[in-house]
């Protein structure tokens, strides 16, 4: 942290909400506002009585009106990461991957191998690559996730207001996603559906491994012959809920694995597809619909695959 940053961290600050923050609870504006701080420490300075609104105590569920005053405590913030430079071949080229763009949201088809957001060794994702890109647009958020290795459509909001919409159609799922994977043998086309509740767990290594278990989360997920193949199918895979990797391990469990993919899924298979040029998950976002809060219209858009997932394909469909 350098002088001037610890000097604005040493003060109180009052903060006045605009339209961008209203209807935001005040534990969530304060862990986004305060980067750095630990989680634990915002709720210490709520529970302490240190922040107010208007100049009176609340709650960590009270939401953010329009107009009000929040004054935040001396508090030390980390500073923030730096941005990476948009001029760099990776970030540049994230340019030609958006789909759609307003003043409200991006729809992108996310390339396969680039995370998310940045962490565990990764200087930067996909969202701080579209920060260095988007100086301009200072609020904007991933409204969901896909797996590093998974690619297509996902949705970016620009505005709080827009995020907060488009988290509660998610909610309610209302937001339609469908995605294309290329799996191990002959689905049966009376498997329309698994499901099976989910457990996330972490290896003493870091790593995330989730499973079926009746302990776990409700998940469910809706399938779909595409087109058959002498050895694999490729399906169309429809989640109703939003579990962390549910659609690989949900065609696991139906004793199908999805090519390429180095966790849940079968070396004999993948071999072989690599065969076929694959060296990437065949797991793709191939298309999304949702409800437009601010233009108050349906939109659906499709993501075409990249070269490996067509030219795969295509090899496929020779033999």
């Amino acid at each position: 942290m350098n002088e001037k940053q610890s000097q604005v961290a040493a003060k109180v600050q009052f903060v006045t909400i605009d339209d961008n923050h209203a209807g935001q609870r005040i534990d969530n504006f304060l862990v986004t506002f305060l980067k750095g701080v630990p989680k634990s420490r915002v709720y210490r300075i709520l529970r302490k009585g240190e922040v107010r609104v208007n100049k009176k105590r609340i709650k960590p569920v009270y939401r953010l009106n329009d107009g009000d005053i929040v004054r935040i405590p001396p508090i030390r913030m980390e500073e923030e990461k730096e941005l990476p430079n948009a001029k760099l071949e990776k970030v540049a080229s994230l340019e030609q991957h958006i789909i759609y763009e307003d003043k409200y949201l991006i729809v992108m088809n996310k390339p396969s191998g680039i995370a998310v957001h940045g962490g565990s060794g990764l200087k930067f994702g996909l969202i701080e690559g579209l920060r260095a890109l988007r100086p301009d647009a200072k609020s904007l958020e991933l409204v969901h996730r896909l797996d590093r290795d998974t690619s297509g459509c996902i949705l970016i909001a620009k505005r709080r207001s827009t995020l907060r919409s488009l988290h509660e159609q998610l909610r309610e799922k209302t937001v339609e996603k469908n995605y294309l994977a290329l799996v191990k043998g002959q689905w049966s086309k009376e498997d329309k559906a698994v499901n099976a509740p989910l457990l996330k767990n972490t290896l003493a290594s870091g790593e995330r491994i989730v499973r079926v278990n009746p302990e776990g989360k409700e998940s469910y997920t809706k399938f779909k012959i595409v087109q058959r193949f002498e050895d694999c199918t490729l399906v169309q895979a429809s989640p109703v809920t939003g579990r962390t990797h549910q659609i690989r391990v949900h065609t696991l469990h139906a004793g199908h694995p999805i090519a390429g993919d180095d966790k849940y899924g079968d070396k004999a298979f993948d071999k072989a597809m690599k065969g076929h040029g694959l060296n990437r998950l065949f797991l793709h976002s191939a298309s999304v619909r949702f409800f437009h809060p601010n233009e108050e219209t349906t939109m659906f858009f499709e993501a075409p695959f990249d070269d490996a997932l067509k030219n795969t394909i295509a090899g496929l469909r020779k033999t």
